[in-house]
């Protein structure tokens, strides 16, 4: 692998994101440190899609060590639509089935396909993690009434060291298989948090539809610790699924030095938030004297 200091960051970064001068002072502190993303199923929107992909094969290409974990969500639930199958929650978590678990199996993996092909058309190798190929994500069931959803319990860390170290970029599905193997459906929010608590990352990323914590005027908070995010839960300023998302990232605080939330509806937003001075979502940790 080139060093660092052969890249030719001219010919690699795109007008529109952050200078040449920026991402010099951040190439060395990712350096060899785990930067765990998570997209979501919802990212509809094809250009945005294809920009974020772009992002993460820059990444790669200046030697860092994206790990993705993709959503799907939104597209099993148009699926499970199609096949006239309502889809049911409890608690935020789809109900499955045997029939369900089965559709979504097919759903993540293809989504995980072409995340695999775009990154390929960017000159980047990855490999596919899902329950039928590289399966490391072993999980117990949640409940009889959710069926086969699952919540992680154990990873094997060394299957994706050894594929960073072979310089690929690791694409994890929201699946995972119980002790007698059957697939369960697993949220990816909780794949990405134990994934990147297993590995101590540098960085959990968290691609949203919002553009990351905003305060009471609307305007976005670029930096949180724990204290002010429980005031600002108790004063009711955060709730619903912002609210599971940063309890999660404090709960891991004391392994992932950083947790960042981001809109992927902002182009470049990945990039600006890793390797420019203004970043470009909200940075969450558990102290203000923690150095990141």
């Amino acid at each position: 692998m080139k060093s660092i200091e052969e890249v030719n960051l001219k010919s690699i970064l795109p007008s529109n994101g952050p200078s040449i001068n920026e991402v010099k002072k951040y190439l060395n502190k990712y350096k060899n440190e785990y930067i765990v993303i998570k997209i979501g199923g919802s990212l509809n929107d094809e250009s945005l899609f294809k920009i974020l992909i772009e992002d993460i094969s820059i990444l790669k290409k200046i030697n860092f060590n994206p790990i993705l974990v993709h959503g799907g969500g939104k597209r099993l639930t148009a699926k499970l639509s199609q096949l006239n199958i309502e889809s049911k929650f409890v608690g935020g978590l789809r109900v499955s089935n045997k029939d369900v678990v089965k559709i979504a199996q097919d759903v993540f993996i293809e989504f995980n396909k072409e995340i695999l092909n775009e990154l390929k058309n960017y000159s980047v190798n990855a490999r596919s993690i899902t329950s039928k190929e590289n399966n490391i994500i072993n999980v117990k069931a949640i409940s009889e009434e959710l069926g086969f959803v699952g919540t992680p319990y154990k990873i094997d860390v060394d299957v994706l060291k050894k594929i960073v170290k072979v310089n690929e970029v690791p694409v994890i599905a929201p699946l995972g298989l119980n002790s007698k193997n059957q697939v369960h459906n697993v949220n990816a929010d909780d794949i990405a948090t134990f994934v990147a608590s297993s590995l101590n990352a540098r960085r959990l990323i968290i691609i949203s539809d919002v553009a990351g914590v905003m305060d009471k005027d609307n305007n976005l908070i670029s930096e949180i610790n724990s204290s002010k995010v429980k005031e600002m839960i108790k004063r009711g300023e955060i709730s619903g699924g912002m609210q599971v998302k940063l309890n999660s990232a404090i709960n891991i605080s004391h392994k992932v030095k950083g947790t960042v939330i981001i809109s992927g509806k902002k182009t470049r937003s990945l990039l600006f938030e890793l390797l420019s001075d203004s970043g470009a979502g909200t940075l969450i940790r558990k102290w203000k004297i923690l150095k990141i």
